[in-house]
């Protein structure tokens, strides 16, 4: 899906769930968790902070899903979701503009 003005995704913003630290296969096996979902649907990711000085506060996953049912589910199944590494903040965005 090409996203357009109307349309609808779901943003996922992640923040640390405490001390504990993930790995380096940790963040592997999320990239390609979401590298697969993108092949059937919308999906971007990025990380907060400054990645050359290794410091990462959090991130945010805008994908596309039916509802926020299916929503919940994508983004609890999410390797370095289900965890522990991250709490997330779910939200239905809708598409205001696209250039």
């Amino acid at each position: 899906m090409k996203l357009k003005e109307g349309s609808v995704v779901y943003a996922r913003i992640d923040h640390k769930a405490g001390g504990k630290e993930e790995t380096e296969q940790d963040g592997q096996d999320c990239m390609a968790y979401w590298q697969n979902l993108a092949k059937e649907r919308h999906a971007v990711a990025g990380i907060f902070g400054n990645m050359e000085l290794g410091e990462m506060h959090g991130a945010m996953v805008l994908f596309e899903a039916k509802d926020m049912e299916e929503a919940q589910k994508i983004a609890q199944n999410d390797p370095i979701i289900a965890r522990g590494f991250y709490r997330y903040e779910l939200y239905r965005w809708n598409v205001a503009m696209v250039s």
